[in-house]
């Protein structure tokens, strides 16, 4: 079976490690949210592409979800002793592919070569491919200014009030060579457990790709949102800050046009009614990944439930 999944952020990235578990090599393509790219330090940084790669590759730091394991922080120790940014932390392990990024990417390589680089160095057996090569920021208006996607979610704590949201550029952006045609291929195709404004919704504005997605297989969303509250990150802040009460309801809505079913866990199975009417298929389980075998029981039952 060929399947795409759509994700961005350590949701997605726990997701994606458990269909790998059950699929043969190149049988997944994940598509993944470049809108969190920024420079630092002079740096190419892509945190959603790193996690991900991290989390296939079984090099992740199981206590954050992002960033190495067994990662040191001499580096980002001598960096603050200078007097330099340090609200962005960098491990040792983890500043080397950062290096070797950069330098790839200033010789004239794409950020989807690099990105199989990558994979290739890591013995990832999935496609990992960027949404496009453009670099297509993620801005968020609030009511301390604009601010870049890190900025609010590091620096800020993501504190700021959310007043609009902006991908500078994507409108002359393309999808990154393999996108349209990995999406057109593939048995089904999965949003993952990621946060619908700055990890999903980035990836389907990019021309070219919500239509492509919009071709009749099965699309099968997993809700980020469980009981009102989101495992990790802001998406139930930023539902509340577009006057929208957050719920596993909410996250169907947003994406209902595009899906045939979708899943959510079953302490919300109180709304399964309200998101039938829709006209979407539904799937409770339990939706919390804390263990491996959890992602791999969840990916099972998606794939088990897209099958239908």
């Amino acid at each position: 079976m060929s399947i795409v999944a759509l994700a961005g952020g350590v949701g997605g990235a726990k997701f994606v490690d458990g269909i790998s578990k059950l699929v043969g090599s190149g049988e997944l393509t994940v598509i993944v949210n470049t809108g969190d790219d920024f420079n630092h330090l002079g740096l190419k940084i892509c945190p959603d592409i790193d996690t991900i790669c991290y989390t296939l590759a079984g090099l992740a730091n199981p206590e954050t979800g992002w960033g190495r394991c067994g990662e040191t922080w001499n580096a980002m120790e001598t960096i603050s002793r200078l007097g330099g940014p340090d609200w962005f932390q960098l491990g040792d392990l983890d500043l080397g592919l950062h290096l070797e990024r950069s330098r790839c990417i200033q010789q004239g390589l794409t950020l989807s070569q690099v990105t199989l680089q990558i994979c290739q160095a890591f013995a990832i057996k999935d496609r990992v491919i960027p949404m496009s090569d453009a670099e297509i920021p993620t801005l968020l208006l609030t009511d301390e200014g604009e601010l870049s996607f890190q900025e609010y979610f590091v620096k800020r704590n993501c504190e700021p009030k959310i007043l609009g949201i902006h991908f500078r550029g994507i409108e002359y952006a393309k999808p990154a060579p393999g996108v349209i045609s990995a999406i057109q291929t593939a048995d089904m195709i999965v949003f993952c457990p990621s946060n619908p404004w700055v990890s999903l919704d980035p990836i389907l504005t990019v021309p070219g790709i919500r239509n492509a997605v919009m071709v009749k297989k099965p699309v099968i969303a997993i809700s980020p949102i469980i009981g009102g509250r989101t495992v990790k990150g802001p998406a139930a802040k930023m539902f509340e800050e577009h006057g929208i009460k957050p719920s596993a309801f909410a996250v169907a809505e947003h994406f209902k046009e595009m899906l045939a079913g979708f899943v959510y866990d079953e302490v919300d199975k109180k709304l399964d009614n309200k998101i039938k009417e829709l006209g979407i298929k539904t799937f409770t389980t339990n939706t919390l990944m804390e263990t491996q075998m959890d992602r791999v029981r969840l990916a099972d039952e998606v794939i088990n439930f897209a099958s239908e």
